[in-house]
């Protein structure tokens, strides 16, 4: 979990391989129309993310039946994380990949293919809810994917 651009798809990726687990991308169940509202430049408001998370918690629990995964998605809030959680109780573990600001932004200016634009990380910050030790385990995501990646597989245990 983390904002636009600071390497869930790409750390998330590298850590179901090490895991052995299947990865999915949370992002590829946003509606059409959210897509293009980001691609807007237009923020999702928390009615266009109801939707989106129930969708995403339903599949969690169907991943979870089969032996787990490992998912890609923002959940910026509490409420977000406590939605997912809900899917599998005792079995959803976040991992908040958390980068200066400026990492991200770099990282966005690069970054090609995506609908989500860099305009939108202020957003994004702005929105998120920094979780605390209760609720994910933070990694620096600061570094190369493969680092964060061990980092992330080390604090799962």
């Amino acid at each position: 979990m983390g904002v636009s651009g600071v390497g869930k798809t790409t750390v998330g990726r590298l850590v179901a391989a090490e895991l052995g687990l299947p990865f999915h991308d949370a992002d590829a169940l946003h509606s059409e129309a959210s897509r293009r509202k980001m691609a807007a430049g237009i923020p999702l408001t928390e009615d266009d993310r109801e939707p989106w998370l129930r969708t995403i918690a339903e599949r969690m629990a169907g991943w979870a039946v089969e032996g787990g995964a490992v998912v890609a998605c923002s959940a910026l809030r509490r409420r977000h994380r406590d939605v997912l959680a809900a899917a599998s109780p005792g079995d959803v573990r976040f991992v908040f990949l958390d980068a200066d600001p400026r990492v991200v932004e770099e990282r966005l200016a690069v970054r090609r293919g995506h609908y989500m634009p860099a305009s939108l990380l202020d957003s994004q910050l702005a929105t998120l809810e920094r979780p605390g030790p209760d609720e994910a385990i933070r990694v620096d995501a600061s570094g190369t994917p493969a680092e964060t990646a061990g980092a992330a597989v080390a604090a799962l245990g």
